[in-house]
């Protein structure tokens, strides 16, 4: 059943479906994602898990204008957005959606510092005001002290770090978040989780969050939504019983979580 949340929806999607082009001589491919509905309210912190080849990358794809979709529909503050014609897509729908991926794409040819204030000089917006806020993300994830190292000079969880405050400073209203902690070890993994979560309180912006973690999905989300087999649809959806502030160090002790872990562990196998 649909779990029932409060507030307008920033994000809809309605009957979404996406099928490639055939190939092989086959006159049609099969539906990678057929009719996917769901929506995200404003400052929402959204989990997705689904199983390996769901789909998830591809529907963050078609939501954040890189893709086209092959029927449905996408609703975003309360308007239609292009989809089905690549001529029309506006990738970041004009800066209104961030995109953190599983690569941290930095510059290496930029410090840690130019290549977070690079979005916001291509955007026309860095100021002394901005300039101060990344400095204040810097400090909020550890960062402080790395300004002028380059890329190849941080560690995994550095550049991890990097990317996603890239992201924050230009403040998107909404970001979507693609695996991004999947390449770390399990220790950094849990100390970016930490970070996130003390950075999405800060603001509280709106997070679209894809993992094949079911720990993570829980210790994150306000909600998750489990994803079937293709052809995708939502398979089931959840919300999380634990209060925040969360400790995602202990989030296997706290009440709750172990039943909706072997919940959703069920679905998605």
């Amino acid at each position: 059943m649909p779990v029932e949340m409060n507030g307008a929806p920033l994000l809809e999607v309605r009957g979404l479906g996406k099928r490639f082009r055939a190939r092989h001589g086959r006159e049609t491919s099969p539906w990678v994602i057929r009719d996917l509905s769901f929506t995200v309210r404003d400052g929402e912190f959204l989990t997705m898990i689904g199983p390996s080849g769901s789909g998830k990358s591809t529907l963050l794809n078609m939501i954040a204008q890189v893709d086209v979709a092959t029927s449905g529909e996408i609703v975003f503050d309360g308007a239609p957005v292009p989809m089905t014609d690549p001529k029309t897509l506006r990738p970041g729908l004009d800066r209104r959606i961030g995109y953190v991926t599983q690569d941290d794409n930095l510059l290496p040819w930029r410090t840690t510092m130019e290549n977070v204030l690079f979005p916001l000089k291509v955007q026309g917006r860095l100021t002394e005001a901005t300039r101060a806020h990344a400095e204040s993300l810097f400090r909020a994830v550890g960062l402080a002290g790395a300004e002028g190292h380059y890329p190849h000079e941080l560690s995994g969880g550095m550049r991890k770090r990097a990317a996603l405050i890239r992201t924050l400073v230009y403040d998107p209203p909404i970001i979507l978040m693609d695996e991004p902690f999947g390449a770390v070890d399990a220790q950094t993994r849990v100390q970016l989780q930490d970070d996130l979560l003390r950075l999405w309180a800060l603001g509280r912006k709106t997070i679209v969050f894809v993992t094949h973690d079911i720990t993570e999905a829980i210790a994150l989300g306000d909600r998750v939504l489990v994803l079937s087999k293709q052809p995708t649809r939502i398979a089931a959806e959840h919300a999380i019983p634990i209060p925040r502030p969360r400790n995602v160090r202990d989030i296997f002790a706290l009440e709750g979580f172990a039943p909706l872990y072997e919940k959703i562990r069920a679905q998605v196998q």
